[in-house]
């Protein structure tokens, strides 16, 4: 498999989302959580980062910034804020397949 290949790969899988029980709470990258905000949590991407996610079953997509750290259920790649989350309409199924595209990487 060429790197582009293993690249766009890694770059598919599920979303989650997370939203009222954090909201307000730390995040890792020191911000507080606000869950009516467009970000998510990334288990590699540099805090900052944005990153469009597009909703494979829908095709509607977001921008979001990487402002948390997490481990992810096995084959979860994001986990989105809520207002994320609703604009994929994604909340009442709780889990959606995206593709994520790199805009930008936030300063390491």
């Amino acid at each position: 498999m060429s790197i582009a290949a293993q690249r766009k790969a890694l770059l598919r899988g599920l979303a989650s989302w997370y939203g009222e029980a954090f909201d307000g709470r730390a995040t890792a990258s020191g911000e507080r959580f606000d869950m009516h905000a467009m970000t998510a949590c990334h288990p590699t991407l540099p805090f900052g980062s944005l990153v469009r996610v597009v909703n494979l079953r829908n095709g509607r997509s977001v921008i979001v910034r990487i402002t948390d750290r997490g481990e992810l259920a096995e084959g979860r790649i994001i986990d989105l804020s809520y207002a994320a989350a609703e604009k994929l309409a994604m909340t009442n199924s709780g889990l959606a397949p995206v593709v994520l595209d790199v805009l930008s990487r936030g300063p390491r």
